[in-house]
This record gives structure tokens, sequence and C-alpha cells, in this order.
């Protein structure tokens, strides 16, 4: 299985309900994390995804986009949703 495969299989809402078919688990996520999860869910890397919300957002400093990126890619490891 891919890296991404089980986060296609998920359905998500604009309103930031997920639902997981495979195991029947619903999670809700803020808008930012939904951004990031429909970016992942498409195959961009987390690395693309930091970049991305950095110019979208003229953030500063990156390092706190980053570190949230990973947290919630930590989050989706540890539910089996990637790799």
């Amino acid at each position: 299985m891919s890296n991404t495969e089980r986060l296609r299989e998920l359905a998500i809402s604009d309103a930031g309900f997920v639902f997981d078919p495979l195991t029947g688990h619903t999670y809700n996520v803020n808008g930012t994390a939904l951004a990031v999860l429909r970016s992942l869910k498409e195959g961009a890397t987390p690395e693309a995804v930091i970049a991305a919300l950095h110019e979208q957002f003229e953030t500063e400093p990156e390092d706190d986009i980053a570190r949230d990126v990973y947290e919630l890619v930590g989050r989706l490891r540890e539910h089996g949703l990637v790799k």
C-alpha cells in the first residue's frame, strides 16, 4: 500500500469532517488541517505542503508551519493513514 493510498480512501467534507470507511472512524479537523490533508491526499509531500502554506499565508517563521504539518503527519501515521 502506497504512502497516500489510505488517505485517498478517506471521505472529507468541506466542514472538516473526515470519515475512514476502512475502520469506520471519524475525525474533525480545522481549516488548516483540512487543507494539509487534502494536499497530502492528492500526493503532495509534507515539504511541498509546507512551502505552499508558507507562500499562501505569508507566515513567518516557516518553522511553525513545518512543525504543525509534521505533527499532523505524525498523527496520521499513528492512525495508520500514512506510512
